[in-house]
């Protein structure tokens, strides 16, 4: 197929949005990724072939690593995918072609599959049931994929000792509770799809090492309406660590600063103020989510990066819509409940009732950005015309803001 037919044949990506799934360690090993070509076109009924179409993009050709973070990208594949081989367009290395449970397992689609596989990809099964007919596309499978929100526990059980010795990899789906985790843990998953690590357990919350009290309190003292400079110095000197670490972010090819930022003061007299509160935001991210799940400290880069470029068209007071998408994930960042996290932080209250209670005026905005976080496009729909956003400057800001996150990440 040429380079000519596929940009015609297929519509520009609109809307790209991950899940992540991870091993049992918690840690991410790869995203399902979810493509859109345009919202109001999907809830009107897209053929499902359309809608698989828009994953072989030439745009997503390059947003892949950007996406995924260079991990596996597992991409639902319908039988038109599959029969016209249109996902040998995309790199093998990092690809895992999720095949529907819609798809009959007929010699057409055994053949595709035994493509896929010489070629290099890996298959997995979605949404797979006990007397799932794909099970005569096991031997083609690298991961099993079974809704553990769907499936009884008797039947998840069942599936895992069937198929465990099958060179499969049992993959849990709808993993959204801590307690979903345990329990497909038990059943014998070893690899899961959800965003249950990213919800701590109220009760079950660590101390705070002194290393993270030293960030909490830089976080406080840079958060106030009139910073305290001397204050804030004093406060870095505690930690060398972390006065290394805000210099090498101050100094990183990120930035893009001529000469070499030495001190806090001179930080303070190239940056402006509110740029150096903000690098101090993103280099306390980073001190603080070390040893967490990297999908957490990029979601709340992405957070940020998003809120910042929504807030350019829609009212948000006085509230820092940077800062707020950053202390949206601390909780589970931290393994400590919210309120702790906000304790004498000089928030202002609109910024405190939604990270406490999901209320309030910002709780539209809030809902925008869980709604393209998760693919939920009814709720970007009802998100958007309620804010008065246009689908496309969503999608654009939402994808600007991956990139950005990746570029920070990548530079550290």
């Amino acid at each position: 197929m040429s380079q000519h037919m596929i940009e015609e044949a297929i519509e520009p990506v609109r809307y790209a949005t991950r899940l992540p799934i991870l091993a049992a360690s918690q840690k991410v090993i790869g995203y399902k990724l979810l493509f859109r070509t345009g919202i109001q076109s999907y809830l009107t009924g897209n053929s499902a072939g359309d809608t698989d179409r828009t994953a072989i993009d030439v745009s997503s050709l390059l947003g892949l690593t950007t996406l995924c973070d260079n991990r596996l990208a597992f991409i639902s594949c319908g039988r038109e995918i599959l029969l016209k081989d249109h996902l040998l367009l995309l790199p093998p290395e990092k690809l895992v072609a999720e095949i529907e449970k819609a798809v009959f397992p007929d010699d057409d689609v055994r053949q595709a599959c035994g493509r896929l596989k010489v070629a290099g990809y890996k298959i997995a099964l979605g949404d797979f049931t006990l007397d799932d007919p794909r099970g005569a596309l096991i031997a083609f499978a690298d991961f099993l994929k079974v809704d553990i929100q769907g499936a009884s526990r008797d039947d998840a059980g069942k599936i895992v000792a069937r198929y465990r010795g099958k060179n499969c990899r049992m993959l849990a789906e709808n993993v959204e509770t801590s307690e979903d985790f345990e329990l497909a843990r038990e059943a014998g998953f070893r690899y899961f799809q959800g965003y249950f690590f990213r919800r701590p357990e109220k009760v079950r919350a660590r101390g705070v090492s002194s290393n993270l009290a030293i960030c909490l309190q830089l976080l406080k003292a840079i958060s106030r309406p009139e910073m305290d400079w001397q204050e804030v110095e004093d406060i870095i000197k505690c930690d060398a660590a972390l006065y290394y670490r805000l210099l090498r972010y101050l100094n990183s090819a990120a930035l893009g600063l001529r000469g070499q930022v030495r001190s806090v003061h001179q930080a303070l007299t190239i940056l402006g103020e509110d740029h150096f509160r903000r690098w101090c935001r993103l280099a306390l991210m980073f001190d603080m989510s070390q040893g967490q799940p990297s999908d957490l400290m990029l979601s709340a880069l992405v957070r940020a990066r998003f809120g910042e470029l929504i807030g350019e068209k829609v009212e948000h007071g006085d509230s820092d819509m940077f800062l707020l998408g950053l202390l949206s994930q601390m909780d589970a960042i931290l393994e400590i409940p919210m309120g702790a996290v906000l304790e004498d932080l000089p928030l202002e209250s609109e910024s405190k009732t939604l990270l406490l209670e999901q209320t309030g005026r910002l709780a539209p905005i809030y809902a925008l950005v869980l709604g393209v976080e998760a693919g939920s496009w009814w709720d970007v729909v009802r998100s958007c015309k309620q804010l008065g956003l246009e689908e496309q400057f969503v999608a654009d800001a939402y994808r600007a803001a991956l990139e950005w996150a990746r570029t920070i990440a990548t530079s550290a």
